[in-house]
This record gives structure tokens, sequence and C-alpha cells, in this order.
């Protein structure tokens, strides 16, 4: 059975990637850290989409700060093979933010904690992935990444450092798997309406990249969109980034009204 793994989607912009997949028809297997919010996801998303197969799958990034937990990811695709479920796409959107992380405060395992979910364990998917794709035949990979791994923002050092990584990770993939028809490309979203926004209204009120040149900023559907165009569309195109920021990058300074 073909399907779609996407990681990180019991709420926000993973939930929003998850539901367009599945109103195209396709089949998900999505994963969170929380079993119980991955049981309620799973439930939600099959009451809503009844025509697809969905599950759900909880795994956790790591084991410690310095350890990634290689061995649940290797039992995942376990579970996934013993299903008869062939991951043709695998969308990464699953992230440690690094809040408030602060030089000559934190600690250097908050910055390893960071750099090994986004980096190391999204490698450890990629690979496990990519040799079920090579063996059907091809595949795709989409990253979400984040236009801050071109404009840094204050107090994220290890998030900005890991999303710059993550792009070279983009590349090299794209390179080493494009001979197994096996394309690996990038959205890099801007500020995204999420749960966040609603909790902290004030704060995204003044908020400097909040203006951007088109007067708005991304909705999870916007980023799914992109998502979808990657998985489904871009036959030729492997190695790229397609940013969903509202031209936030492009601007030297937010021009603030």
């Amino acid at each position: 059975m073909r399907s779609v793994l996407i990681t990180g989607a019991t709420i926000n912009t993973g939930v929003a990637i998850v539901e367009k997949f599945a109103s195209e028809g396709k089949n998900v297997v999505f994963t969170g850290r929380d079993p119980e919010k991955v049981a309620e996801a799973e439930k939600c998303y099959r009451a809503k989409f009844p025509n697809v197969n969905i599950i759900g799958y909880a795994i956790d990034s790591l084991i410690d700060e310095r350890t990634v937990n290689e061995r649940g990811v290797e039992e995942m695709f376990k579970f996934l093979f013993e299903k008869g479920i062939f991951i043709e796409t695998l969308v990464l959107n699953a992230a440690d933010q690094g809040l408030g992380q602060k030089i000559f405060e934190s600690p250097i395992t908050d910055i390893m904690k960071v750099i090994n979910t986004n980096v190391v364990w999204n490698y450890s998917l990629c690979e496990h992935a990519a040799a079920i794709m090579r063996d059907a035949g091809g595949g795709n990979i989409v990253f979400i990444n984040s236009n801050t791994a071109y404009r840094a923002i204050p107090d994220r050092v290890a998030y900005v450092a890991s999303k710059g990584g993550q792009l070279g990770l983009m590349r090299a993939l794209a390179i080493d798997l494009g001979k197994y028809n096996i394309r690996v490309n990038a959205v890099l979203p801007g500020m995204i309406r999420t749960d966040r926004w609603e909790k902290n209204p004030d704060f995204y009120r003044d908020v400097p990249s909040r203006f951007t040149p088109i007067g708005d900023v991304a909705d999870g559907a916007d980023i799914a969109d992109a998502v979808w165009y990657f998985a489904e569309h871009a036959r030729n195109t492997t190695g790229a980034e397609l940013v969903v920021d509202g031209g936030n990058t492009v601007q030297l300074y937010p021009i603030i009204k």
C-alpha cells in the first residue's frame, strides 16, 4: 500500500499537510511524540477522511540529548513493512524549535538536542525511507525547513544552525539519491499562523516578520500546497528550495505601518 509518511503531524502545519494529502486520496502515516495525542489525531483524521488509510505512530527523535533514537526509526519501518506499507513520499516536518536558547546561558546539551533532532534524526529517517524507495524504483523526500536558514533570529542559535545544516543535507541527499530516482527538496516557510500565534496575540501583532511585502503570513495550508507540489508535480526537480514567506526573505527590512 503506497503511502506518505509525515513527521510531527498532530498539531499545526503537520495537520495541514496530512489533510492535504488525505484530501487528495493519499494514504497517510503520521508521527508524533505523545502516544495519546497521536491516538486522538488518528481518530480525528480517520473520521474526516474515511476513504483513505491513515495510521498514527508515536516516536521520539532522541533517547537523550546526545543520542538519536535510531532503533526507534528501525522499529517504525519494520512495523510499516509488516503492514505492507510502502512509503513513496517522506515529509520531514517534526522539529525542535530551540526556543529561548541564549549564548553564555544555555548548556551545550541544549544545542546538541536541537541539532540531533533537526539534522541527525532526519538523516536516519531519510536513510531508511530511501532504502525502500530505491528498491521500489523511486520516491521523494521533502524537508520542512525555514527561511531562518538564511536570516537569523535572536536566541535561536541552535535552530538557525540546524536549518542551515538541514539544507546542506538536502542538497547532498539529492546528489546521492538521484541515481535511484529519488528526489529531495525543501520548503522554507517564514512565519506561520500556528497555535503560538493564537496564544500570544500581542507578540505576533508587532513582530517584524509579520510585515511581509504582500501583507500577510502563511497558513498551514500554504505550506501543505508547497509540499504537494514537490511530491506530485515537480518530476524534474531535486535539490531545490521553495520559500513560502510572503516575500519576507527578499526585503532588506520590513516596512512597518
